[in-house]
């Protein structure tokens, strides 16, 4: 199991380490600060329930996902109880697990991302709280969706942030127009904030994957 859920998650572009016990995986766990961990209760030595418990213990936030045999509710309640994020009954379908895995890497960032009231790059300054904009104190006329996703984009600054992200946090989930509607809008945002827009200096394309802001 562990070798087929090491190829679905390197599959899906996740860098993966592995821990065949408990204390091995604390180890790991606290060396390694991971942005998730998947963790068997039915662990050699120290269990699954135990190693969460130390791992809260020791300050580790990052979330955890269980996976067990056991469907006794009871178990569920205690791994919940004692601080995982969520929890998995053996056997699960590989989909599942990486939809859930995916949707608290999302909840995880949405939380640890600080709020952004104001922010200079250049001779930009952008506040996002009253919706203003200025170049060379020149008044910018962006839209709300260009403020919101600006504002995306600097909070997530020289990280990649893929067109799905972009799409999920900027348009929703219930209303996703296709990622050329993406492209469109960092064109106008790039006409309206670059000194040359051909050759930005802060939005920059990454080809395959999405938009990477690197000013400030």
């Amino acid at each position: 199991m562990v070798k087929a859920l090491r190829d679905a998650f390197e599959h899906h572009g996740y860098m993966v380490k592995i821990a065949h016990d408990g204390e091995k995986g604390l180890q790991l766990a606290e060396s390694e600060d991971p942005d998730l961990l998947v963790l068997d209760v039915m662990l050699p030595g120290m269990d699954g329930f135990e190693v969460c418990r130390r791992l809260r213990a020791n300050g580790v936030t990052a979330p955890i996902l269980m996976l067990t045999a056991r469907a006794e509710e009871v178990d569920k309640v205690v791994g919940l109880e004692i601080g995982a994020d969520d929890y998995m009954t053996k056997p699960f379908s590989t989909r599942e697990l990486l939809a859930r895995v995916k949707a608290l890497l999302r909840r995880s960032s949405e939380e640890s991302s600080p709020t952004l009231n104001e922010y200079k790059f250049g001779d930009v300054k952008v506040d996002f709280v009253r919706f203003k904009a200025f170049k060379k104190n020149e008044p910018i006329d962006l839209t709300s969706t260009e403020f919101s996703l600006l504002q995306l984009l600097v909070k997530h600054r020289n990280e990649v942030v893929t067109r799905e992200q972009i799409l999920n946090q900027v348009w929703g989930y219930e209303t996703y127009p296709n990622s050329r509607t993406v492209d469109n809008h960092i064109l106008n945002l790039r006409q309206k904030l670059e000194t040359n827009p051909s050759k930005p200096e802060y939005i920059l394309t990454v080809h395959g994957l999405g938009y990477k802001f690197v000013g400030g």
